[in-house]
């Protein structure tokens, strides 16, 4: 079975990324979903807390979830705010959802609706008291901006005048800064994210796959900490757990992350793309 001509690839490109839809439309209901969130499913914004999920997205994944052994959204948001800016709580055909947010460290699960996560470590704390003051000594351009997710702070330029030269000035105070409190820095499209280490979405999809007994897997997204998921999926491969690599692909060539493109099966154009894809595969099953 195959999926119906599709732009810009009705079919993977690689033997891999076939092998593993071709074993997802064999057996949907031993099958895992999993997707990353900003970008993948929902836009890129200038504030990330006007993100929201494509319109299509929710009812592609409702079609498609009664149909598989498990969806999931891995993100570095925290989980309830994928939830609350996906639309997911209370979806119709998203009863059996999973969000694992802050790399995998919070989980909400729709069956079960409360956000479980240990308390952050105390350096998400003090990186939290410092960081202003490091901003400034470095000199952060006008448009550079903090957010703060609870378990991490995320350093974002996109709206500084020239945003990769403002991530640059600011790449080494930033490394420092996490170093000092046992932090890391999860670096991203114009955004450095200090946060605990110990999680990552790629142990996050491992451990979901295993959880669901799943046979086949499919993973989504759009950046660098997407990498580690693309890394777990290969590695599922080689225990002989099919494996489909899906990009995002952003809009501009300039915002292509070149190892996600590198290595994944599928491109689709960004959240749009993905879900119409999602659609010809509910179809397809």
């Amino acid at each position: 079975m195959s999926l119906p001509p599709l732009s810009p690839s009705p079919e993977p490109e690689t033997e891999a990324g076939r092998a593993g839809l071709a074993a997802l439309l064999a057996e949907p209901a031993r099958a895992v979903l999993a997707f990353d969130f900003d970008g993948t499913l929902a836009p890129i914004v200038t504030d990330p807390r006007e993100a929201r999920a494509h319109p299509e997205a929710v009812p592609a994944l409702a079609r498609l979830a009664p149909r598989l052994a498990g969806v999931a959204v891995i993100t570095g948001r925290p989980a309830a705010d994928a939830v609350r800016y996906g639309g997911f709580e209370g979806a119709a055909g998203l009863e059996g959802l999973t969000v694992l947010g802050a790399y995998g460290a919070e989980r909400w699960d729709a069956a079960d609706p409360v956000v479980r996560a240990p308390e952050p470590p105390a350096g998400v704390a003090a990186v939290r008291a410092e960081l202003p003051a490091v901003l400034a000594e470095a000199g952060a351009p006008q448009g550079t901006w903090t957010e703060d997710k609870g378990r991490a702070l995320a350093v974002h330029t996109r709206r500084a005048a020239s945003p990769d030269q403002a991530l640059e000035r600011l790449r080494a105070p930033l490394y420092a800064l996490a170093e000092r409190h046992g932090l890391m820095v999860e670096p991203g499209r114009m955004v450095l994210e200090l946060r605990p280490p110990g999680a990552d979405k790629g142990a996050a999809l491992a451990g979901y796959v295993r959880e669901r007994s799943a046979t086949a897997v499919a993973y989504a997204g759009d950046d660098l900490g997407d990498l580690s998921a693309y890394a777990a999926v290969t590695a599922l491969r080689s225990e002989g757990v099919p494996g489909l690599l899906l990009y995002s692909a952003p809009e501009t060539d300039a915002e292509m992350v070149p190892r996600l493109r590198a290595e994944s099966d599928l491109r689709v154009p960004g959240p749009a793309g993905l879900a119409a894809w999602l659609h010809a595969l509910a179809d397809a099953l």
